[in-house]
């Protein structure tokens, strides 16, 4: 059995830390406890881990956000897989910051990462993870809270719900989403 795991950010240490990037930070905690190392290859850096049996191919597009439906879809392509079996991390302002909703399909809900993954397969029937970064920011600031640095609060609890997206890729691809969903969207 074959997974997708695809981490949503934007390429460039400018983006570093920022909340946009909490898919590239999951894969890359994700990668790391794996004993993994991502490398450069066609439009992502790429990891490959082995767990219980599957192979998680692990991918940060390197497109910048805007273009993820290009290399999602050419990685889907190109390992086999469907989009059943494919998990996209991504950040949401309309979630209270580490709150954690997966979802087997849905609206981009205005995420221009989501919004080109949608345009480029056709369709919104994906699985995603979404996590909240809340929304605290005034009138015309979204852009700069959005690619803002985590604050101090924020980074007190940022690793324990890093580490809970970890465990979520591993029950999606061993007790699937139904049972992912059931276990950890309240969490």
């Amino acid at each position: 059995m074959k997974y997708l795991i695809v981490g949503l950010g934007n390429i460039g240490s400018e983006y570093e830390d920022t909340r946009h990037n909490i898919g590239f930070s999951v894969l890359d905690a994700f990668a790391k406890a794996s004993s993994a190392v991502f490398t450069s290859d066609r439009l992502a850096h790429v990891a490959e881990v082995k767990f219980k049996g599957r192979t998680l191919v692990l991918i940060k597009p390197t497109t910048f956000m805007n273009l993820s439906g290009k290399a999602v879809n050419y990685w889907l392509q190109q390992e086999k897989i469907s989009p059943e079996n494919m998990l996209v991390i991504t950040d949401d302002l309309a979630l209270p910051f580490g709150k954690i909703r997966i979802r087997p399909a849905g609206s981009d809900g205005g995420h221009n990462g989501l919004k080109d993954i949608q345009a480029v397969l056709g369709h919104n029937n994906y699985p995603r993870l979404r996590f909240g970064i809340g929304a605290e920011f005034s009138k015309g600031k979204q852009s700069d809270y959005v690619l803002g640095k985590w604050g101090e609060e924020e980074n007190k609890t940022l690793p324990q719900r890093i580490e809970l997206c970890c465990e979520i890729i591993k029950s999606f691809s061993t007790a699937g989403l139904q049972r992912t969903m059931n276990d950890f969207n309240n969490r």
